[in-house]
């Protein structure tokens, strides 16, 4: 049987990055879901893409549809491989052929208007990806279960709850790991009956034996011809129609992860990520070289401090703080912050080049006096003087004059502009 190591650098990778991001919005309101900031400098899409890399999968198409400028951008700036390597990144955007003159249909679909692009490439194997999950893998393990079971797919999963398992697809397996069944998003206990797994087999897996269920991770890793007849009908959906037509014909392998998996579909699940990321031993950390996570190089000087205190604070290059406190928080790139107090906030940083704003509004980033709460303040934001951001009263959902509040958290979008005194 061939190495593992030799067959992983003619895996062809396709991340997907098309779908409109509606329950991230405001944060995609000018942007897609992958090109959302993370981490004070990343973006979603260099996380796939650098898990990529590091598994020495190097030929990767990123597929795309909505607001897709700002990405475009990114990996146009970002990934450059160097002429004498193989490895690509490439932009693939919804486009009218003669064959095919609609948008992107869903997961499925978006894959099967790019068949050209990649059927005709060396190698047997095709990776999907979402362009919007933040997790280490490396994909290797993927092809070395798929390869030891002879598989023609193989699919990571993981334990969650059974509160959890209606957001996600659900896979019942047998003793050795082989998809018998897969439900896309269990709502009702009618849906979900049977799909348990033994705690004795995800113990021999070495997961998380107190999960009930087996979570799909939307990572699917095909032999190129069986995707190619798996896409010949009119399913749009993997989840939702594909894997489930596929478990009856092929054997399809489950990988059981064992590391971080988060799902940035929503506000809160955002915001959440992040507030992992701030704690003293963050269960995901950007910190690990042994397995770097890549994005755009900026010639930024160092981030410069007077008269603050920080807890838990991630800082990125070229910001500004004076005399302030921040607290379990994250200040992107450029920031300015002068005499507030943060907590619980994700300040994504200000832009190179920024818009010019209606006279008499505050200057860019965050002014004296003002102190805000569990919140997501966009890039280029405007907060004046003495604004309190707090969402005292609790409330879930609500629109604002510049901001909105999304899963209980005060979302100020980009360029955003908040007046001295406000309160929210």
């Amino acid at each position: 049987m061939p190495r593992v190591e030799d067959l992983a650098h003619d895996v062809t990778v396709l991340i997907l990055g098309g779908g409109r991001g509606t329950r991230l919005y405001p944060l995609t309101q000018h942007r897609s879901k992958p090109a959302v900031p993370i981490a004070a400098k990343y973006r979603l899409i260099d996380i796939p893409i650098s898990n990529a890399i590091n598994s020495h999968m190097q030929r990767m198409y990123v597929l795309t549809q909505f607001n897709s400028v700002s990405l475009h951008r990114h990996i146009g700036r970002t990934y450059r491989f160097d002429i004498f390597s193989s490895g690509f990144v490439q932009i693939l955007a919804a486009q009218q052929t003669d064959g095919d003159s609609s948008w992107f249909q869903g997961t499925a679909d978006a894959v099967r208007q790019n068949v050209r692009a990649f059927e005709q490439l060396h190698g047997d194997f095709v990776l999907i990806l979402a362009g919007d999950h933040l997790y280490r893998m490396d994909y290797r393990d993927l092809l070395a279960d798929l390869m030891l079971h002879d598989a023609d797919v193989a699919i990571g999963v993981m334990p969650c709850s059974e509160g959890e398992i209606a957001s996600f697809g659900a896979a019942r397996v047998d003793d050795d790991g082989r998809i018998l069944e897969f439900r896309e998003k269990p709502g009702t206990a009618e849906a979900r009956a049977g799909m348990e797994v033994a705690p004795e087999l995800l113990e021999e897996k070495g997961v998380d034996a107190s999960q009930p269920y087996l979570a799909s991770m939307g990572i699917y890793l095909f032999r190129k011809q069986a995707l190619l007849e798996a896409l010949d009908n009119d399913f749009v959906d993997f989840g939702g129609e594909v894997i489930p037509a596929e478990v009856s014909k092929r054997r399809i392998q489950a990988h059981f992860f064992k590391g971080y998996w988060r799902d940035i579909g929503t506000i809160r699940a955002f915001f959440d990520a992040h507030m992992d990321l701030v704690r003293f031993n963050p269960p995901f950390s950007f910190h690990d070289n042994t397995w770097p996570i890549y994005t755009r190089p900026r010639h930024l000087p160092g981030a410069r401090l007077d008269g603050c205190c920080f807890k838990e604070v991630l800082l990125g290059d070229g910001s500004k703080v004076f005399d302030s406190e921040v607290d379990q928080s994250v200040v992107g790139l450029r920031s300015l912050v002068i005499g507030a107090r943060l907590t619980r906030t994700l300040v994504m940083g200000v832009d190179s080049h920024y818009p010019d704003a209606p006279p008499g509004s505050p200057p860019v980033g965050i002014g004296q006096g003002t102190v805000i709460t569990d919140a997501i303040i966009d890039k280029n934001a405007r907060i004046g003087r003495n604004v309190r951001i707090l969402n005292a009263a609790g409330v879930e959902e609500a629109d604002g004059d510049g901001w909105s509040i999304r899963d209980g958290i005060v979302v100020i979008p980009k360029n955003g502009i908040i007046p001295d005194g406000t309160v929210i």
